[in-house]
């Protein structure tokens, strides 16, 4: 039948394959013509920026041979392709473009903007190589909270230090003064931002009032930064009695006496009076307000006594104890002076006992010299008794000295009968005679 059409082969299999061929060719020999690279030819570096700066990317070929350079954001998105900007991100800036470098400025930097930033080289095979930008957020709040505005001394008292919302985590640090502390500190996450919280213990006395207490943060992102409180400590008064009248004498009798008693605390000591310890204070004794006066000393006066201060914390007391001394007297016994008798250890200060360690120091010399004088009369008196025993020595063996030559001579009536009568005599020299025949 003339009108019939007679396939020439299968459908697809004579006429699609003449299209796909040149199409392959065509792509072989494009690749033909790309430059090829020489390995590690792509560089670049990782970026550190701190929240709402400048991060700078740069792509660089160390031997250019005109490849293409381009970047691409973390989602493959491309940031600049040579020297164009396909991204419609206002805040990519093109710094720098030529054969060897593409370099490229991300302003106002945001958490969001952190991850891995592509850098690729057209050569054959392509290169990639990848940049990571961190982003760095500063502490957005420092505060300290203390347990007690006012604390009384020997109280302890905790305070605590939060650094909120920071990337990384900061390190806190606590100074009293100059004087670094130890706190504990606790780290807690949300998303991708931590809250440091550090707490401190700290045991407060009458020193620390009016100290700085602070707390400073370590991290890459900020520098000294810190923030302190300072501390409000009340404690009992300080009480101490000075000598007015005389000023570094005797208190002899018919003399006056003056003493002051003056006294610091927090708050300031409001209820202050004199008394005298362990007996009555004498009727000729004239208190006023801190100043006591007594205008004709006698020795009735002897004794202790005693300034007290009081306010909200707690009471204190100084004592002055009084010796009154002859009118003659010229040397001051250890038993004069101040006292300090405070109500605990803690409250025992130097100056509150300086007076009475000057009367101990007079005292002191005072014995040195009595044991001076003591030892040169020791001396003086057995020197006295030597020369005693010596000249009854001499007296008793002192005296007229008789010999036997003249023994007979008062009862003779001459001399040649004393001479016989004499003992000694002829009559011994008989005998002397008579024994030597």
């Amino acid at each position: 039948m003339a009108g019939r059409a007679q396939p020439s082969g299968p459908a697809g299999s004579g006429g699609g394959a003449p299209g796909l061929l040149p199409l392959l060719l065509l792509l072989l020999s494009a690749a033909a013509i790309i430059p090829r690279g020489d390995g590690q030819n792509l560089v670049t570096e990782d970026v550190t920026v701190v929240e709402g700066d400048v991060a700078t990317i740069s792509c660089r070929v160390k031997n250019s041979d005109d490849s293409v350079i381009q970047l691409l954001n973390p989602n493959r998105q491309t940031i600049y392709f040579r020297d164009f900007r396909p991204l419609k991100d206002s805040r990519f800036q093109l710094v720098n473009f030529s054969n060897s470098e593409l370099r490229v400025s991300l302003t106002n930097v945001s958490i969001s903007d952190e991850g891995r930033y592509f850098c690729q080289l057209y050569t054959d095979p392509p290169q990639e190589i990848y940049t990571t930008i961190t982003v760095l957020v500063p502490p957005r709040n420092l505060v300290i909270d203390i347990e007690k505005e006012t604390a009384v001394e020997g109280e302890e008292i905790e305070l605590n230090c939060t650094a909120m919302a920071s990337r990384p985590a900061t390190t806190i640090r606590w100074f009293k003064g100059n004087k670094e502390l130890t706190g504990k500190s606790e780290v807690e996450r949300w998303s991708d931002m931590y809250t440091v919280t550090s707490q401190l213990l700290l045991k407060v006395g009458r020193e620390d009032d009016g100290v700085p207490v602070i707390c400073l943060v370590d991290h890459p992102a900020v520098k000294d930064l810190q923030t302190q409180r300072y501390l409000e400590v009340m404690y009992k008064p300080q009480v101490r009695v000075s000598q007015n009248y005389p000023l570094q004498g005797l208190t002899r009798e018919g003399e006056p006496l003056e003493l002051t008693c003056t006294a610091f605390g927090k708050p300031q000591p409001t209820d202050m009076r004199w008394l005298r310890v362990d007996d009555e204070m004498p009727q000729h004794v004239v208190v006023s307000g801190s100043n006591l006066l007594i205008s004709n000393l006698n020795k009735t006066d002897n004794g202790t006594y005693r300034c007290e201060a009081s306010n909200a914390v707690g009471k204190s007391h100084a004592d002055y104890m009084l010796f009154v001394y002859d009118t003659t007297a010229t040397t001051e016994p250890a038993v004069h002076g101040f006292t300090q008798l405070p109500n605990s250890a803690e409250e025992l200060d130097y100056g509150d006992l300086s007076d009475s360690r000057a009367g101990e120091d007079g005292a002191i010399r005072s014995v040195d010299h009595a044991v001076v004088g003591g030892v040169v009369a020791v001396v003086v008196f057995a020197m006295l008794c030597l020369l005693i025993i010596l000249g009854r020595y001499f007296a008793r063996h002192k005296g007229t000295y008789f010999t036997h030559e003249a023994k007979g001579a008062d009862d003779a009536a001459d001399a040649d009968t004393a001479i016989i009568n004499a003992e000694g005599g002829q009559n011994n020299s008989e005998e002397k005679k008579e024994y030597f025949i």
